[in-house]
């Protein structure tokens, strides 16, 4: 039986495939129309397809219960996709390489002279409240003066198709492994689909990832030593880490395989040797990295690190510090960095802001708080926010009480009406909300992914997107809409 597509949406939200009248939008409508001639029966065959490939190709995500254990589940994974024209895209991209740089040149700026506070654009106060400030890396000068190499920012849809910067991912940003998945997946179920469309690739990203890695080495070498380093197999990203060593061509490596020298260098133990490391890929956090500097009690991590790095014989990505501007109330000032640093107005805005360290503004959220979202200001993944309008009367006052302890770390935004996608929900196409993070690579030059990671609440009415609660992911397609 054909999707009928006649009362799909109410119109509450804008939906990336179709418009509140039924009918596709101009880049989804071969794709719609295809999807439609498919009877029940066929989209149930398909996505069956899907489901046993992301078992056979072991792509798996972890979630942590509440007992403390990890467990490992098969990716989720909707077929219908999420399409964007290029067009559109081309500002997209333009935005998020604005972004980035003056996100770089502000890290840069605080670990060096901070002009940007000496001026009165950021507060001081900001910075020296600051969870993720590394003074140890104060008057270090990283490649290109870049510190933030691969960024995934979060990029939401209003209902009037406005296209916000939920916030920006710097430290150990993931999920572009399973970007890459998706799309694998999708040509083994869709593959008419790609022969009508001109769809642009995404699978060039590892290459792009090498090439930026090796721009940062120390030492001039046509191919350079680069690994990446792991908490460990335990960890929530294990897949990610071990896939994209896989296809960069890589050593995957844990603490225990690297040791940095009286020389201060690092070395790779190997079966033939040490062997020099000219740039490490971290996806470990900060604290971890060096029990020499910071936690002592750090097993992942390698003693000396911190040392080899900052007397440049060693680059790291992301740089460490880079935190620094991974924090929500950073986040609000970012429209006043670009302007600062570049000259520029933002080509994509910030979703209204409110901070609750200032008085007045704090006050309105603690008013308003049954219609807002209140977020920590380091927390990711989902976790620890609330959002008013779904929260008991308790859940709001103890929200409240948090919020007056400690208003530094909270921020407010106004609940967005995220848009939607089709989804395939037990044999049905229904609305549901999403997301989308691409990715940015920054060092000598800078690239922005084709897409990105589009992540989909599965759960009806849900606003939450994070596989951790419950969300899945979309293939994300830009279609190049001259050749359609």
């Amino acid at each position: 039986m054909a999707i009928g597509w006649k009362g799909y949406t109410d119109g509450s939200a804008w939906d990336e495939l179709i418009t509140p009248k039924g009918n596709a939008r101009s880049a989804a409508q071969r794709a719609v129309r295809y999807i439609s001639s498919l009877s029940d029966e066929d989209l149930r065959e398909r996505r069956d397809a899907a489901e046993l490939a992301m078992r056979v190709m072991g792509i798996t995500f972890t979630v942590y219960s509440e007992e403390g254990g990890g467990i490992d589940r098969t990716w989720p994974f909707d077929i219908i996709p999420r399409i964007i024209s290029a067009r559109e895209w081309q500002r997209t991209d333009a935005g998020l390489k604005q972004r980035v740089r003056a996100l770089n040149m502000f890290i840069a700026d605080l670990y060096g002279k901070q002009q940007i506070i000496r001026d009165g654009v950021f507060p001081k106060s900001v910075l020296r409240q600051s969870v993720n400030l590394r003074k140890q890396c104060m008057g270090i000068r990283p490649a290109f003066d870049v510190w933030a190499h691969i960024c995934g920012s979060d990029l939401v849809r209003d209902s009037d198709g406005t296209l916000y910067v939920l916030e920006d991912n710097l430290r150990v940003p993931s999920g572009v492994s399973y970007m890459l998945e998706n799309r694998s997946v999708m040509k083994r179920v869709f593959p008419e689909l790609f022969e009508d469309y001109s769809i642009l690739p995404v699978d060039g990203y590892p290459t792009r990832l090498f090439d930026m890695l090796a721009s940062l080495s120390p030492r001039p070498a046509d191919y350079p030593t680069i690994v990446v380093l792991t908490p460990g197999i335990y960890n929530s990203a294990y897949f990610e880490h071990s896939y994209l060593a896989q296809q960069m061509g890589t050593n995957l490596v844990t603490g225990n395989d690297l040791v940095v020298l009286e020389d201060d260098c690092v070395y790779l133990r190997t079966v033939g040797g040490l062997e020099r490391v000219d740039v490490i890929y971290r996806r470990v956090d900060d604290l971890f990295i060096d029990p020499e500097v910071f936690r002592e009690d750090s097993v992942i991590g390698v003693r000396g690190l911190m040392r080899a790095w900052s007397k440049g014989n060693v680059a790291i990505a992301n740089a460490p510090g880079a935190g620094v501007a991974d924090d929500k109330v950073v986040y609000a000032f970012v429209p006043d960095m670009i302007r600062y640093y570049l000259e520029e107005d933002a080509i994509l805005p910030n979703v209204p802001t409110y901070l609750c360290m200032d008085d007045s503004q704090r006050d309105y959220v603690l008013a308003n708080i049954d219609k807002l979202v209140v977020k920590p200001a380091n927390e990711s993944g989902g976790y620890g926010m609330l959002v008013g309008p779904a929260a008991s009367k308790k859940e709001r006052d103890q929200f409240a009480a948090l919020i007056k302890k400690d208003p530094r770390n909270y921020i407010a935004q106004p609940t967005l009406a995220l848009s939607t996608t089709p989804t395939l929900c037990d044999g049905s196409v229904e609305p549901r909300h999403v997301d989308l993070r691409p990715f940015i690579l920054s060092g000598e030059s800078q690239h922005v992914t084709r897409g990105g990671l589009t992540r989909v609440a599965l759960k009806k009415g849900s606003l939450v997107v994070n596989s951790s609660q419950g969300g899945g992911s979309k293939d994300t397609w830009i279609v190049d809409m001259g050749d359609t």
